[in-house]
């Protein structure tokens, strides 16, 4: 296959590495599962290969086509929705997902149904709001929830869990997972059943987990960006022993021209709807890539070489050439944190090329 720009090159063995590793990290604190998320990559089926060949226990995905996707793929479960379903989808939530996560017993309530009308049974994992203010039953309500669903046909409580970091930033720390595991012990004791699932997510589970001698109840994590860029989005720059690198955006090089810094004539709004503001630093060997918004997150774009992005519209990406002497047909490796990657992998524009494949690739 021809490689052509703009393309995503994805090493394989170093997702291999990671998520062998992690599952040796996280399990010497006492995680048993993993489910490994998919959504950053548009969840690509040789990507998931690699993740099932090398431990990973569970699929998750926040969509439902991206977990069709995976059925299709001939790629074993069980399967995860990982966002809220919508009373709209529950019988698709069924027929796609062994799982999902849930904070609405009404919701639950039409999975029950959905799950009896197909004769199946559709686990569930209740969230619990853990300070993040994303989804999640405040822990008041907990009961209430647990024997509401325990009630229900056609639907099994698998597990609790929560999600820290992705909206409110809240980190996973001594005070929110000890009440994670006191409230899943409560309900052990209470209702007299024992959880399958005590589960975390966020990427920044590993600045706690590192620091713990043991999970106590959590004995499950839910972990996407750690497997695929080694959590170089981490204060930490990336997980010890882990490769950042397994994913490189290439561009090309389509204009280089020495061009004034600062437009001129009268400034408006650029496309998005900004006021855009330039530093003067006179005239600059101006590089235009092949590549623009459609294709990444220009912002989470890490070069290779020494340019400065300035920014980017729909198709082209804006850069400082200093001193790196690239001309047209030139090609620019970037690094990408996970937002420039969750894009890249989802543009259809750009193409994907797998290198030192394992047997799954």
């Amino acid at each position: 296959m021809t490689r052509k720009t703009p393309r995503l090159e994805i090493d394989l063995a170093k997702i291999g590495h990671n998520v062998r590793k992690l599952i040796e990290l996280y399990g010497a604190k006492g995680i048993k599962t993993f489910m490994g998320v998919t959504k950053g990559v548009c969840a690509d089926p040789t990507i998931a290969a690699v993740f099932k060949k090398n431990g990973i226990s569970v699929l998750a995905d926040s969509r439902i086509p991206n977990l069709r996707r995976l059925q299709d793929a001939g790629l074993p479960g069980p399967y995860l929705l990982l966002r809220l379903p919508t009373l709209s989808e529950a019988e698709d939530v069924v027929r796609y997902a062994d799982l999902s996560l849930n904070s609405e017993t009404a919701v639950i309530r039409r999975l029950s149904e959905a799950a009896l009308e197909s004769r199946r049974v559709h686990k569930v994992v209740l969230m619990v709001e853990m300070g993040d203010l994303r989804e999640g039953i405040m822990p008041r309500d907990l009961d209430a929830a647990v024997r509401e669903v325990l009630s229900l046909k056609g639907v099994e409580l698998a597990g609790i869990g929560t999600n820290l970091g992705c909206f409110g930033g809240v980190e996973a720390d001594e005070d929110n997972m000890s009440l994670l595991s006191s409230l899943a012990e409560g309900l052990e004791n209470k209702f007299r059943f024992k959880l399958q699932y005590v589960s975390i997510g966020c990427s920044n589970v590993f600045s706690w987990l590192k620091e713990v001698r043991e999970t106590k109840r959590i004995d499950n994590v839910r972990v996407g960006d750690a497997l695929l860029l080694g959590g170089r989005d981490l204060r930490e720059h990336g997980i010890p022993g882990l490769y950042c690198d397994a994913f490189t955006l290439i561009a090309e090089v389509i204009e280089a021209k020495v061009k004034p810094s600062v437009p001129w004539g009268v400034i408006g709004l650029d496309a998005f709807g900004s006021i855009p503001k330039f530093q003067d630093r006179g005239e600059i060997r101006r590089l235009i890539l092949n590549a623009g918004r459609q294709d990444f997150f220009f912002g989470l774009l890490h070069p290779r070489v020494d340019i400065e992005i300035l920014g980017a519209s729909s198709d082209h990406l804006i850069a400082d050439g200093k001193s790196s002497g690239l001309e047209v047909g030139d090609e620019v490796a970037f690094d990408l944190d996970y937002g420039a990657m969750l894009v890249a992998a989802t543009s259809p524009y750009v193409q994907k090329v797998y290198l030192n494949g394992e047997d799954s690739s």
